[in-house]
């Protein structure tokens, strides 16, 4: 079945090639860059620069717990791998008017791997974006991770389609891989002078990799187990991101640019929000996975990764205080929890806290992929900026299903969270030949 499976992915890849102009070979790896690189712009591929729309929007569709790759040797598992394009290329269709596409991590169920061709399902993930042009931006999750396969060689994997966005900006070992930021410039911003600082990014993008998992090809030599991978942001990305944000406004003559950010597994911020209380009306969306996992989950405040004697270590609040302490920093959205789809808006000093929120929203996506556990209806949080929203620090969000209906539409504005909104139903979906 291994040497059967290699077969078929690699005949997609040469097929592929052949229409999308992919180099045949591995292609090198990524390329290592300074910690904190000099801010000007990420390099860019033959498709420009990121710019709104001429009537000044800017439209993000994020897929997240794609989970490709389970169980290949049995019937059900490329079952659920058909599907999971299919609700790609359904809701791609929905939203025509997308951008951008954010791939937010557990693209593949990486225990589920063969060290041979481990990475080659990312050229199934991507296809429906490269038949219709468009690019996308990724970050990892703890199931790209595993003995067989790594964050780096999917990046690497990643890099030889011309459509991917997704780079890494902080070189440092141990640090993850998909931390780096994306500028989204205004219509009227030539492809040329955002190079040479003729105009300024209207929007940031900023992508972490919360990491989590386990270590590439590493065992431990006292028990033959994997081993553990750290699973929160590294506070040295929280440095680089940081002093990159400082570099930019500065850049920008002190003017505060607005973001966005994404990553898999979401903070401790999430848990003490959703055990404050989700209401179906104020923070619409499924909240099936109580209580949440968040970063450092299963590690002790030594860094000793022991579940067994330690729910949660508290490594995460330096990323927790950086994301609290951004001006402009208007939302967060993580995938991980597959039966949570809310928005809840952080305020304040929350009871187990220790870092006080500042009105940042942090946000869930949906289960896209027919991988991984649950049987929530699968889809795609949407997110629409707009160039008159930012004016306010408020944008548009709201999820399309696979069946085609848009649901748990809210304004992350200054009275989210106050403002009423219908609840959000909880349907439910699974393949025909399996439990999921």
């Amino acid at each position: 079945m291994l040497h059967h499976e290699f077969r078929v992915l690699s005949a997609i890849t040469a097929i592929s090639a052949g229409v999308y102009g992919l180099p045949r070979g591995p292609g090198p790896g990524p390329a290592r860059q300074s910690q904190f690189p000099s801010v000007g712009v990420p390099a860019q591929n033959r498709f420009g620069p990121l710019r709104f729309r001429r009537e000044g929007t800017f439209h993000v569709s994020i897929f997240e717990d794609l989970h490709f790759g389970e169980n290949a040797w049995e019937s059900w598992g490329p079952q659920q791998d058909i599907h999971s394009v299919k609700v790609i290329e359904t809701i791609l269709d929905a939203e025509p008017r997308t951008d951008l596409v954010v791939l937010n991590g557990d693209l593949i169920t990486g225990e589920n791997t063969f060290l041979e061709n481990s990475t080659h399902y990312v050229d199934r993930i991507v296809r429906p974006m490269l038949q219709r042009g468009l690019t996308w931006a990724s970050t990892y999750g703890n199931h790209d991770n595993d003995f067989n396969i790594s964050a780096s060689a999917i990046l690497a994997r990643e890099q030889l389609w011309p459509n991917a966005r997704t780079t890494q900006m902080v070189s440092d070992p141990g640090a993850g891989v998909s931390n780096y930021y994306l500028p989204v410039y205004a219509a009227d911003c030539h492809p040329d002078q955002h190079r040479h600082g003729g105009c300024r990014p209207e929007l940031l993008l900023w992508f972490f990799d919360s990491r989590g998992g386990f270590e590439f090809q590493q065992r431990d030599p006292a028990t033959g187990d994997r081993v553990g991978k750290r699973n929160w942001v590294d506070a040295r990305v929280v440095d680089w991101f940081r002093h990159t944000n400082a570099q930019l406004v500065r850049a920008a003559g002190g003017r505060v640019i607005p973001g966005l950010a994404f990553v898999h597994i979401p903070t401790n911020a999430s848990l003490a929000l959703q055990q404050k209380g989700v209401d179906p009306h104020r923070q619409p969306g499924i909240d099936d996975d109580k209580p949440l996992a968040q970063q450092a989950q299963g590690w002790c405040p030594d860094r000793a990764n022991d579940g067994s004697r330690c729910a949660y270590g508290g490594q995460d609040v330096p990323f927790m205080q950086a994301i609290a302490s951004t001006p402009g920093l208007m939302a967060l959205f993580s995938g991980h929890d597959h039966g949570d789809t809310w928005c809840y808006k952080w305020e304040g000093l929350l009871p187990g806290m220790t870092v006080e929120g500042s009105g940042v929203n942090l946000c869930f996506g949906q289960h896209s992929g027919y991988g991984g556990y649950g049987s929530w209806i699968r889809g795609a949080r949407q997110v629409v900026v707009s160039l008159k929203g930012l004016k306010d620090l408020a944008v548009d969000t709201y999820i399309r299903l696979e069946a085609g209906d848009a649901v748990g539409a809210v304004t992350l504005n200054r009275s989210y969270g106050q403002d009423w909104y219908p609840a959000t139903p909880n349907d439910k979906t699974k393949l025909p030949t399996s439990g999921n």
